[in-house]
């Protein structure tokens, strides 16, 4: 409409066409009748009306006249065209996504029924695809939106590709499409189809010059065999690519009847997560971390438990992924820091706190701070702290990760390595990150009694001797894996030989019996 507006007010080459054309045919007709013979009698015989003024006058004021309503005419007709135009691109934002072009949600909703009807009557399947990209998010989070846009166009533009011109391709959120397409029953054709889209979308976006690369996992569901109608055949399909992704991504997975089961007890879970984490029903317990030199406490590892009033005792392996993907995780470590800080600001003043922190948490600029907050509210010293991390919540951003450690250990906070051996187990990461102690995995201590354990355990008990780490070894069960890891150099260690996780009264009463028998010890040395 706006450039409409601007060339209202110009007469048009077609409108003075119009306007010269009326004007001859006009002539052309005074000429045929001999109008101009007869009003020059007609004005000679009443010269004294002075009637040869009023017509000329009369005469070009229609010509004006008839100018003018063209012109209204011409510019009606241009007003209706913009008018159809802004309508047409209005339903056309309605419909389809403004970025990518595809169809939206609402048009998936209009046009899936269509397909399955066609489905139905032509004896074949619908197969529908719910599409969700993998690692997309650190490419939008590294190098901007715009960067993010240009890879989403080109997802879009290769799903339309594998798609093939009778399928449906549509974008349904941020980072997650729908195909929809008709194949033959009873064959391997869905499963073709989920392997071609998670390879094209595999293959690394130029974008700007830079070579960018994330995945697909990909749910399947089919119809009539999962669903009939079109609503239900995109949630058991979105339910099958949660459950792809649970089992890891950069797959595809068909749905199952069993998966809907899941979803709804997960969706129960998440629920009773929520509410017991602002109840305060998980709650830190403590495993004792004990010095192998002298079999001395030397501090806790603060864990997370839940008991469940119904369900009893649920793992942490299942309710702190959960924690993580609502973003609880930082309202969960937040109150476990605090609680444990409590609990542990009255044991004996060199007995450390060590606690983990996620992925998630570690990507917050005001981790630290936040950290900083709560010892400053409960009164616990800095120098007390261990906080653990993996090499997975540090891989992502090493440059970050630095600065926030660097932050912590000013305060004089220590940092611990946690499960060295299991990740990545660089020894750059050591070099750049300055840790102050290093964990081994118990999977390598556990299996100690293997030649190739032995050796990596040795290899890393040597490594944190060198750099001047301590070395705590965890899942210790047995006195000859202790024995063994004394032999072997390692200073600290934790397991269930020592002590299982417990209520921070009984961590209390166990720092008030390890201080007795050191007192008793240290009498009958004396």
């Amino acid at each position: 409409m706006k450039r409409y507006i601007g060339r209202v007010n110009l007469i048009q080459p077609v409108e003075i066409a119009i306007c010269i054309g009326t004007a001859i045919a006009l002539g052309l007709l005074f000429d045929r009748i001999n109008a101009f013979e007869r009003m020059a009698i007609f004005f000679a015989k009443h010269e004294s009306w002075q009637l040869d003024e009023y017509f000329f006058v009369l005469f070009f004021g229609g010509i004006g006249a008839l100018v003018l309503a063209i012109r209204r005419a011409a510019d009606l007709a241009r007003e209706m065209i913009e008018r159809e135009k802004a309508e047409a691109h209005a339903l056309s934002l309605a419909r389809h996504d403004p970025l990518t072009g595809l169809a939206n949600r609402r048009v998936l909703h209009d046009e899936l029924p269509a397909l399955l009807e066609e489905a139905r009557s032509s004896t074949s399947q619908c197969a529908v695809f719910m599409v969700d990209l993998d690692h997309f998010k650190p490419i939008n989070d590294v190098y901007g939106h715009d960067t993010g846009d240009a890879v989403l166009v080109e997802v879009a533009s290769r799903l339309q590709r594998a798609a093939g011109a009778h399928g449906l391709v549509a974008r349904v959120g941020g980072d997650e499409f729908v195909l929809a397409i008709l194949q033959e029953p009873g064959t391997d054709a869905p499963a073709r189809t989920a392997i071609q889209v998670i390879r094209a979308l595999s293959v690394p976006y130029d974008v700007g010059g830079r070579l960018l690369e994330l995945g697909a996992t990909v749910g399947i569901a089919r119809a009539p065999v999962d669903a009939t109608l079109g609503d239900d055949l995109l949630r058991v399909a979105d339910v099958a690519m949660y459950d792809a992704k649970r089992t890891g991504k950069g797959t595809h997975c068909f749905f199952h009847a069993d998966m809907d089961q899941r979803l709804r007890a997960r969706a129960m879970l998440e629920t009773e997560l929520r509410e017991a984490i602002t109840t305060g029903d998980i709650t830190p317990y403590f495993q004792p971390v004990i010095s192998l030199a002298d079999d001395r406490i030397v501090g806790f590892e603060a864990l997370a438990r839940w008991h469940h009033p119904t369900r009893g005792t649920i793992s942490p392996d299942e309710f702190i992924p959960i924690a993580e993907d609502l973003g609880l995780i930082d309202a969960l470590s937040h109150r476990i820091l605090r609680e444990g800080c409590i609990a542990a600001r009255d044991w004996h003043w060199d007995t450390s706190l060590s606690i983990n922190i996620s992925p998630v948490q570690l990507k917050d600029s005001w981790f630290a701070a936040r950290l900083l907050a709560v010892l400053q509210e409960t009164g616990f010293a800095p120098q007390r702290l261990i906080v653990e991390v993996t090499e997975n919540a540090i891989i992502d951003d090493i440059q970050h990760a630095a600065t926030v450690f660097a932050s912590l250990q000013n305060i004089g906070i220590r940092i611990a390595l946690d499960d060295f051996g299991k990740g990545y187990s660089s020894l750059s990461h050591l070099r750049e990150l300055k840790f102050d102690n290093l964990k081994i995995d118990s999977s390598f201590v556990q299996s100690m009694n293997t030649a190739e354990s032995r050796k990596i355990v040795s290899a890393v008990a040597g490594l944190g001797m060198a750099l001047g780490m301590p070395v705590t070894a965890e899942g210790v069960e047995s006195a000859e894996v202790a024995d063994a890891l004394r032999v072997l150099g390692c200073e600290h260690a934790q397991g269930f030989l020592f002590g299982r996780p417990v209520p921070a009264s009984e961590a209390a009463r166990m720092v008030v019996n390890d201080d007795a028998r050191a007192e008793l010890a240290k009498r009958s040395a004396g």
